[in-house]
C-alpha cells in the first residue's frame, strides 16, 4: 500500500466487519493520511468517491461478490482476488480482472469466521501471549487466519497476525499514543478464521485475559512514573 503515497485523496472501504474493523484500525493508524470507512458509513463513503484519486474497496470471503456492484452503479473500477494456489475455477476467477496468489493454505468451504470485540478493555500481555500461542497452535480448532488489535497493561496497542503456512512474527505496535487513563476509548478486538472452532472457549479465554478497573489502574500508575522517570534522566 505504500506505493499509492502520491494519492493526493485515498479513501478505503471494507463492508461486512461490523463491530470488529481490524484491518480499517491498522490501517489508519499506518497510514493516517488515508480516509478509512467502516459499516454504517456507505452513504459517507459514496459521497466521497467523485473527489478521490484512488478508492479501495476489500471484500471479504464471507461476503457476496456482487454485494458491492450497487455501491459503485456506472463507475469504472479493476477486481482483483488474492487466491490460494490450488484453488481453480471458482466464482472469483470469472469475477476477476487480474488473480494473485498467495500462499498455500489448507482453506475450505466449512471454515467458519468468529469475531469479537473488546472495545474498553485491557489485556494483561503475558495472557494474550499465551492465548496468541493457543490461538495458532490449535487449542480451539484448525486456525487458518487469525487477527486482532489488542491494547495491553503497559498502554500501547498491539496487532497480531497469523496465516497457516506463514512463517509468525511478533506483535506489532501500533503507532498510536499510549492510552494510561482508565479503560481506552478506541478499538480493540479479534477475529479468528477456521474449522471446528471452539467459539464459546475462544470468547472465555479472552474474557479471562482481560483486567480489572484496579489492575488496570495500578498498571497504569506504575507506567506514568516509569515514563516520568526517563524523562528526567
Amino acid at each position: 500500500m505504500r506505493d499509492i503515497a502520491n494519492f493526493d485523496k485515498i479513501i478505503y472501504y471494507s463492508p461486512g466487519t461490523g463491530t470488529v474493523p481490524v484491518d480499517q484500525t491498522r490501517i489508519a493508524s499506518e497510514f493516517p493520511d488515508i480516509q478509512v470507512f467502516s459499516d454504517g458509513q456507505e452513504v459517507e463513503f459514496i459521497n466521497q468517491i467523485p473527489q478521490a484519486s484512488a478508492v479501495y474497496i476489500e471484500l471479504g470471503f464471507y461476503l457476496e461478490l456482487g454485494s458491492v456492484a450497487q455501491l459503485l452503479d456506472n463507475l469504472t473500477y479493476r477486481t482483483v482476488a488474492v487466491l490460494a494456489p490450488h484453488l481453480k475455477d471458482s466464482e472469483y476467477h470469472a469475477w476477476a480482472n487480474k488473480i494473485i496468489h498467495g500462499v498455500p493454505t489448507q482453506a475450505s468451504n466449512a471454515e467458519s469466521l468468529w469475531r469479537a470485540a473488546s472495545s474498553g478493555q485491557v489485556i494483561d500481555e503475558n495472557s494474550l501471549e499465551e492465548f496468541w500461542y493457543e490461538i495458532t497452535h490449535g487449542a480451539y480448532g484448525i486456525v487458518t487466519r487469525a487477527k486482532g488489535i489488542f491494547d495491553v497493561n503497559d498502554g500501547r496497542s498491539l496487532y497480531g497476525d497469523f496465516v497457516a503456512g506463514v512463517p509468525q512474527t511478533d506483535f506489532l505496535e501500533l503507532d498510536l499514543p499510549r492510552y494510561l487513563e482508565g479503560r481506552p476509548q478506541r478499538f480493540s478486538g479479534l477475529e479468528v478464521v477456521g474449522k471446528n472452532l471452539d467459539e464459546a472457549a475462544l470468547r472465555q479465554t479472552l474474557s479471562d485475559c482481560c483486567l480489572s478497573d484496579t489492575a488496570i489502574l495500578q498498571y497504569q500508575r506504575q507506567v506514568k512514573e516509569i515514563l516520568l522517570e526517563e524523562t528526567q534522566t
